[in-house]
């Protein structure tokens, strides 16, 4: 039996109200920054994983740009239009606390410290784990295994007794995975495919009731 289950955040817990091409696209327009797509956010979010804040962000999305608009400014207005649209899961604040009678429940997310730290604070979910990490507290983020290594050290617990759930296939199932944990994967409406390297797969309308017998089984036939 596992003895540690460790979540990411964003689409696996917790979900913007809006899409994130629109909140992005109100954040700029509020900053008065240039259109930005959401495949460039991506691309510079993952160059910056271990940062502070979103900053360095719009830094490398505004560079060589035809605009005034502050990198600093752009940075707020996506984190403060992300958190007035955030809300958990239906179901997975009681799922935590079951969890947590159980098993050491931990919380792994990438991103910059201010950004993911607010999400967590404007969720409410401060003692909610018994350990949470930011990629930007770290030396390296998801899929790299020192982000791993590193929530396991905060919940005193081997790989091979903890289990992660995401819904990633780079950053969560194969960086969990290439680290020695098994990976249960969140799907998404419209996301990639159940990826053979997680031990089960949960439909993400199903986590909050699901994944407590995923872990104590280990087992889903995918539906």
């Amino acid at each position: 039996m596992p003895r540690a289950v460790v979540f990411d955040l964003d689409y696996t817990l917790a979900v913007p109200t809006q899409d994130r091409a629109t909140i992005l696209q109100a954040a700029t327009t509020a900053a008065g920054a240039p259109a930005l797509t959401r495949e460039e956010y991506l691309e510079a979010h993952r160059q910056n994983l271990t940062r502070e804040t979103r900053e360095p962000i719009f830094a490398d999305l505004l560079e060589g740009r035809e605009t005034d608009a502050d990198p600093a400014t752009v940075a707020d207005a996506y984190r403060e239009t992300i958190a007035a649209s955030l809300e958990p899961l239906p179901g997975v604040e009681s799922m935590l606390e079951e969890l947590r009678r159980e098993y050491r429940v931990g919380l792994l997310t990438n991103g910059p410290v201010r950004a993911q730290r607010d999400k967590i604070t404007t969720l409410g979910w401060e003692r909610a784990f018994d350990a949470a990490l930011v990629t930007g507290e770290l030396e390296a983020g998801k899929p790299d295994r020192r982000a791993f290594d590193a929530i396991l050290r905060e919940l005193d617990v081997d790989r091979e007794d903890a289990i992660y759930v995401g819904d990633e296939v780079e950053a969560d199932i194969y960086g969990a995975t290439n680290a020695g944990l098994e990976a249960i994967q969140v799907l998404l409406e419209d996301g990639p495919d159940p990826d053979p390297r997680a031990v089960a797969h949960v439909h993400q309308a199903d986590v909050a009731t699901n994944i407590p017998s995923l872990v104590a089984s280990r087992y889903c036939d995918g539906t």
